[in-house]
């Protein structure tokens, strides 16, 4: 968890200021992994390998992606769970997670091999390989799949060393490799004549460089140490991390669906053209290699933002999240138009610096081509930056639901459906024009969900007072007693009257204004973290950078309320935050149903169906939020000491507990005594 000096400094700096600190590293990594998109394409299209090696290499990329897909889900996953569990100083899950996705994404990797090797004609093929390319996209793509594992270890690994805390490390270990390539692509290139199999060897190289040096960091990591035994594979942990990668899976697979949809478009419309199948499948290769540039300066900004949404939100300080929001679309907007008036002033300048058309039937053709591409199919890409700004965006503030609403709907409720239709009335233009008219659509369902959510944002106090009723109590050594309950159960009525009886502090909504104060977020958005964490994607949920801000600072209070002594903790999953203490009982409340809507419909006034619908909400959030931080199931026997009915009441339910506790406070003091 942030310091109070860096979450006031998030608080109160300036916001552009912040944006340069945070945003410009961002940027600058994520356009060095650019460049072994571009790189190889450059040079390939400068060569003799002209146009139909830029169209060979353009039918290899959504494969590259697939291994991709995998590689950043597996490090993004164990990044996003070693995070988690440096804020509860736990590294030994941490560990395991960590070592099982090295070893599980090699053997992914190796899977991937021996499917596409025996594969790769009709993998190729359908991806957009003509006759013309597919000896040179075979010749590229073996080199490219051999060393699949260094690859994807290298993009797995390079994620967890930034959640370790040397992002500088990760963009070395990038930028390493990025030179390395650009070295040797000429060198093997044009000095060697090795044509295709000399520009896949500059790539691997490079990846090789960058494999190694990640490697060098795992021998010297921050926070954390692997043993061999980590390397075991741990699927109870790793599936936890699955969960939190599963996100950067879905952005990259929903990339290989709109290559493989527009490619194959591509290839059945161009092949009914004058233009053919090579030079569209070609210019499209580039296009989404140039494209991918802009948008990672987009993403870049974006995500060295994430921080400073995400705090505010947490905070409160509704003004600076719609402030970061404006200068963050400020900037996104502009680099889109600039984008945008070269695209459409000149596209040939842009195709020009990957080579000439050399060995098409007619140039002339790959121009027009060229032309149209840019000026049709990016002709709205500002609304596509806008789109996945936006997408992140709501991310940082834990609303992932509107999140992937807004990148779906552009890329597969839209794009997708547009691609296969069009081009049955418009012919090949009509897969150009299917991308201006997603982006337009999808801009509008944007606007609209960005325009309700802000409106939603009511303006809330930035601090929270300290008083006396928020202040950790004194209190003596002795057993630590958690409850988790039912909705309608009564349990926190009956945890009051065991502190009472017991002479002990009581700990209910006291944990969330005490971890707003320790971390500057706002009382009211960390209690509210069971009530929101919705059944459908609340994995996703927790992990946005804001909602484990709110976790991390709810559990250190737990900790430090349980190292002051006995005490009572009514929910907050506080029997698993502190199931590494001594003296702890787990207690688990629940009751019959009509009991429990009974209690509801008095306390809140319910009628008996919102009570009925109600209790099964609430109980569902508090059961999503207990597994996603624990892995375990709530409400389950073995994890609790004791389990009590309330039906019988509050007083007797309160009794039954203390009977209990001095039950097993003698039983561990004749044991004492016996040992």
């Amino acid at each position: 968890m942030q310091s109070k000096k860096q979450t006031h400094y998030l608080g109160q700096e300036k916001i552009p200021k912040l944006m340069l600190k945070f945003s410009i590293p961002c940027i600058l990594s994520l356009l060095v992994s650019a460049l072994y998109n571009i790189v190889d394409q450059v040079f390939i299209g400068n060569s003799e390998l002209s146009a139909l090696g830029n169209a060979a290499t353009g039918v290899v990329f959504p494969i590259f992606i697939i291994a991709q897909a995998f590689a950043w889900c597996f490090g993004d996953g164990c990044a996003a769970y070693l995070n988690i569990y440096q804020g509860k100083k736990d590294t030994k899950n941490a560990t395991a997670c960590i070592g099982s996705g090295i070893t599980i994404t090699l053997l992914v990797s190796l899977i991937l091999m021996a499917v596409f090797f025996p594969l790769k004609e009709q993998i190729l093929t359908l991806f957009g390989a003509s006759e013309n390319t597919i000896g040179m996209a075979v010749e590229y793509f073996n080199i490219i799949l051999a060393f699949f594992p260094a690859n994807m270890l290298m993009n797995m690994m390079n994620s967890v060393i930034r959640a370790d805390g040397s992002p500088a490390w990760s963009m070395a270990s990038m930028l390493s490799g990025a030179i390395i390539n650009i070295i040797l692509d000429p060198v093997f290139i044009f000095g060697f004549h090795w044509g295709m199999s000399g520009a896949a060897l500059a790539t691997v190289i490079g990846q090789v460089v960058s494999f190694v040096i990640s490697v060098i960091y795992f021998f010297r990591t921050k926070t954390f140490r692997l043993s061999a035994r980590n390397f075991i594979p741990h699927f109870r942990v790793f599936s936890a991390a699955l969960k939190l990668g599963a996100s950067s899976f879905v952005t990259q697979m929903t990339i290989v669906i709109i290559s493989l949809v527009c490619n194959i478009m591509l290839a059945k419309y161009g092949a009914l053209s004058q233009y053919g199948v090579d030079i569209p499948i070609a210019i499209i290769g580039i296009e989404s290699k140039v494209f991918t540039f802009v948008i990672n300066i987009v993403v870049g900004i974006i995500l060295g933002c994430q921080p400073i949404i995400s705090y505010n939100f947490g905070a409160g300080n509704y003004k600076r999240v719609k402030l970061t929001y404006r200068y963050t679309m400020t900037a996104t907007v502009i680099i889109g138009l600039a984008a945008t008036l070269i695209f459409e002033l000149a596209p040939r300048f842009v195709v020009g610096m990957f080579g000439q058309p050399t060995n098409v039937p007619n140039p002339g053709d790959y121009w027009e081509f060229a032309e149209m591409t840019f000026r049709i199919f990016l002709a709205l890409v500002v609304l596509t930056c806008a789109i996945k700004m936006t997408s992140i965006f709501f991310q940082a503030v834990g609303k992932p639901i509107h999140a992937v609403i807004s990148s779906l709907t552009r890329d597969i409720i839209c794009f997708v459906p547009l691609v296969i239709i069009l081009p049955r009335f418009f012919g090949i233009k009509g897969i150009l024009y299917a991308a201006p008219i997603a982006d337009l659509i999808a801009a509008l369902v944007m606007i609209a969900m960005t325009v309700q959510f802000m409106r939603s944002l009511k303006r809330k106090p930035a601090a929270v007072p300290e008083n006396a009723a928020s202040a950790i109590k004194p209190t003596h050594k002795g057993v630590i007693i958690t409850i988790a309950r039912e909705h309608g159960s009564a349990g926190k009525q009956i945890g009051k009257v065991v502190a009472e009886k017991l002479n002990i502090p009581f700990y209910y909504k006291e944990v969330a204004a005490l971890a707003a104060q320790e971390s500057g977020l706002h009382r009211e958005f960390i209690s509210d973290l069971n009530a929101n964490a919705p059944q459908i994607l609340h994995d996703l949920y927790l992990s946005t950078d804001v909602v484990q801000q709110a976790v991390q600072a709810q559990d250190q209070i737990i900790r430090k309320i349980a190292d002051q002594g006995s005490c009572v903790i009514v929910g907050r999953a506080a029997d698993y935050v502190l199931r590494d203490y001594d003296d702890v009982v787990r207690i688990f409340i629940y009751a019959p149903e009509t009991y429990r809507v009974q209690k509801v419909m008095e306390v809140y006034g319910d009628t008996q169906e919102e009570a009925a619908k109600n209790i099964r909400r609430s109980d569902e959030a508090r059961a999503a939020y207990y597994h996603s931080i624990s892995d375990a199931s709530w409400g389950e026997a073995h994890n609790y000491d004791l389990l009590l009915d309330s039906s019988i009441g509050v007083e007797a339910s309160a009794e039954v507990i203390c009977s209990f506790i001095r039950c097993t406070h003698e039983n561990q003091v004749k044991m004492k005594y016996a040992g």
